[in-house]
């Protein structure tokens, strides 16, 4: 019996299972993901060589002009050593690992999850799927904030595939489009683009794609070749007077 119960949970059947129980499902940017991962043993003792906890989003990939829905991995972590677990036995591990800087927020279509796995040896490897909400730093909430007060609107949020340059830090950005909505930006500008490269506690990194609006036969070529669009790197910090230091940023490229 026991040798048929082994067959069984190297199909699956009767195996160990995994359950992760997270302490909230909400967080903020530069919070801590704790819980405890709950395995129950099956109808036979299995050797877990690893349980693994896996950050993923999603997001999409663009291939020959066509957009693909695709999912990446942001961090993982491995939470033990090899052991025995015996039949129907219990064994809860608690966890806590920090939330990377390019974690995106969960607003719009953003989705974030934990998927936990046990390393099963001949066996099928359980897997369970968390999901949970990534709130915005107050200070990248403060940002956000100060755009759409400055006159513009958030039109679309996606999360993208990281361009070449950014990739040896993120696989993925979250794009976050504003439109002009008052006649001095309207005038120069088609759109406005955010990323957020980093958060730390009291900073916050943004990269800023100005696209300035063709004008004449020069600006048609401009647009033509993507020379309209100009970027911008900053530092922004809680003491900043962020609407000043946005708005001066932005204007300059507009001239």
């Amino acid at each position: 019996m026991s040798l048929f119960n082994k067959v069984l949970a190297s199909v699956g059947i009767g195996s160990a299972k995994v359950d992760t129980k997270l302490h909230k499902s909400s967080y903020t940017l530069n919070e801590n993901v704790t819980g405890i991962v709950e395995i129950t043993g099956g109808s036979t003792e299995q050797q877990i060589d690893a349980i693994y906890l896996s950050l993923y989003t999603n997001f999409i990939r663009e291939i020959d002009d066509k957009k693909i829905n695709d999912q990446a991995i942001l961090s993982q972590f491995q939470l033990n050593e090899p052991f025995i677990i015996q039949a129907n036995e219990k064994h809860e591990i608690p966890f806590s690992f920090p939330l990377p800087s390019v974690v995106p927020i969960t607003i719009g279509k953003s989705r974030v999850w934990i998927q936990t796995g046990l390393d099963i040896k001949n066996a099928v490897d359980p897997k369970d799927k968390d999901f949970i909400d990534i709130q915005p730093s107050p200070l990248a909430n403060s940002v956000l904030t100060a755009i759409q007060n400055m006159g513009f609107r958030l039109r679309k949020v996606d999360n993208e595939q990281a361009p070449s340059y950014l990739r040896r830090q993120t696989p993925i950005v979250q794009e976050f489009e504003f439109t002009p909505t008052n006649q001095t930006y309207r005038r120069y500008l088609d759109e406005l683009e955010l990323v957020f490269l980093g958060h730390s506690q009291n900073s916050v990194e943004i990269l800023l794609q100005v696209d300035r609006r063709a004008r004449g036969l020069g600006g048609f070529l401009s647009e033509a070749f993507d020379m309209d669009e100009s970027f911008i790197r900053l530092t922004l910090f809680e003491n900043d007077n962020l609407s000043a230091k946005l708005s001066h940023a932005i204007e300059a490229k507009m001239k």
